[in-house]
């Protein structure tokens, strides 16, 4: 599926940051970056031209093309390796940001994800996260997953528990207006995260 839709000629998910992301720049730890699930690459290539060195990762080997392309393009370097986030090692107290943007996954790898996301941060790094609210279905836009996947939809006080470890600076279930390519439009809920490791 993500081959296919990363092929299309268009950005799936466009070529300018998340909105979120771009609101917490000045919040987060400057240095190395990792993005996860970072698809054709949006989020990291901004980051790169922000400053921070980026590693991103994707299952896709057609999106991350993608997203070294755009590199090219804005004249920044990134990182990309090919890793499925089941099995990816993140390390251990190795990044200084982690971003996390619309990545919806199963229950059972997202909170084993989530822990060894906050594991690999560094003491005093941020981690940055997006996704859609169990709310969306009641709201008009197009993204994330359809309802025979309604439980890669997480309530906040669950990612709160995934994520801890971490101290919480952002932490909401939002209704806003996402207009990020072709298949994240319109009016939307979602769920927003700035957190930092303070141990």
């Amino acid at each position: 599926m993500w081959d296919e839709r990363f092929a299309e000629p268009d950005h799936a998910y466009g070529t300018e940051p998340n909105d979120f992301l771009v609101e917490c720049r000045d919040r987060l730890t400057p240095g190395a970056c990792l993005c996860l699930a970072e698809g054709q690459g949006r989020n990291a290539v901004w980051l790169a031209g922000q400053g921070f060195e980026v590693t991103a990762i994707d299952q896709s080997a057609v999106g991350l093309g993608r997203a070294r392309d755009l590199a090219v393009a804005r004249g920044v370097a990134i990182q990309t390796q090919v890793a499925d986030l089941c099995d990816f090692d993140m390390g251990g107290e190795l990044w200084d940001t982690i971003v996390s943007i619309f990545a919806h996954l199963p229950p059972a790898i997202r909170r084993n994800v989530h822990q060894r996301a906050v594991e690999a941060l560094k003491p005093g790094g941020t981690l940055c996260f997006e996704a859609y609210s169990p709310a969306k279905f009641d709201h008009p836009g197009k993204g994330g997953p359809p309802r025979d996947q309604a439980d890669r939809l997480v309530p906040l006080d669950e990612l709160k528990q995934d994520f801890a470890g971490l101290s919480f600076d952002v932490a909401r279930e939002i209704v806003r207006e996402v207009n990020e390519g072709t298949y994240h439009t319109g009016q939307s809920a979602v769920i927003q995260i700035l957190a930092r490791k303070t141990g």
